[in-house]
């Protein structure tokens, strides 16, 4: 993609398919950015998933701190109940998620996507945050409690803290599914400016020709966020792997 990306239609197709280009077509970027206008999508995309793993995250760690930690009537029943939303596909409820969004007239916003990907996610990442609170020692809350900390103090300063793997981890989740995704924005969201970045490199393809150059460029723009992300947290995802190791003994 990176190589093609620097390619004519030509080179990409017939005369140079696997070698490096033979002219560095910077051009192409150029393209996209004026021709296209990616970076109004990207900007889409990025405000879209930056506050779904905002917000996705808050709202599931509390819950999951909830049932996990915190004993009270029916919090199975409640935990149960929130992980079979990962079995409900999107295309079942695309008509009722269309009729709410025009009901709350937020058509011509990004919250029309937002939410929806916000509840989207929900439940993997409250499931992930459950299992890995339940491997935290209760004696750790019980201490906290012995020394005055109450329970706002207890999940701000000491649970948080030991869940940030999973946290980074599920961002990482949570942004590459709200930054791909493409079926609800398809459906939900019909305004040009509002257009998420999938959604914009539809524009890309022609009714008679497609310039794949500028196409692999702007797919090439897609994917640095992503990358960049992973590489931050890439630490907290590897610990993740070892959930429990740091609260033991």
């Amino acid at each position: 993609m990176g190589l093609n990306s620097l390619k004519n239609n030509e080179e990409i197709f017939s005369t140079n398919v696997y070698g490096l280009p033979t002219h560095f077509r910077i051009e192409n970027y150029v393209n996209a950015v004026t021709q296209f206008n990616i970076l109004s999508f990207f900007k889409n995309s990025a405000i879209v998933a930056v506050v779904t793993v905002i917000f996705t995250i808050l709202m599931a760690v509390m819950f999951a701190y909830a049932t996990a930690r915190m004993r009270w009537r029916l919090s199975n029943i409640a935990r149960i109940y929130g992980i079979l939303g990962m079995f409900i596909p999107v295309q079942m409820i695309i008509i009722p998620l269309v009729i709410i969004v025009r009901d709350f007239h937020i058509q011509h916003s990004l919250l029309a996507i937002i939410i929806p990907y916000i509840a989207f996610n929900l439940s993997f990442t409250s499931m992930v945050f459950y299992a890995y609170l339940r491997s935290i020692p209760f004696e750790m809350e019980e201490s906290a409690a012995i020394d005055g900390a109450n329970i706002f103090t207890t999940f701000f300063r000491i649970i948080l803290p030991l869940v940030s793997p999973a946290m980074a981890t599920t961002a990482i989740f949570i942004f590459l599914n709200s930054w791909n995704e493409l079926f609800t924005a398809l459906v939900v969201i019909s305004d040009n400016a509002l257009k998420t970045l999938p959604l914009g490199l539809i524009y890309f393809q022609g009714q008679f020709a497609t310039d794949w150059g500028a196409s692999s460029a702007a797919l090439t723009i897609s994917s640095v966020p992503p990358i960049i992300m992973y590489l931050i947290f890439n630490r907290q995802v590897e610990s993740a792997l070892t959930v429990g190791s740091a609260v033991k003994g």
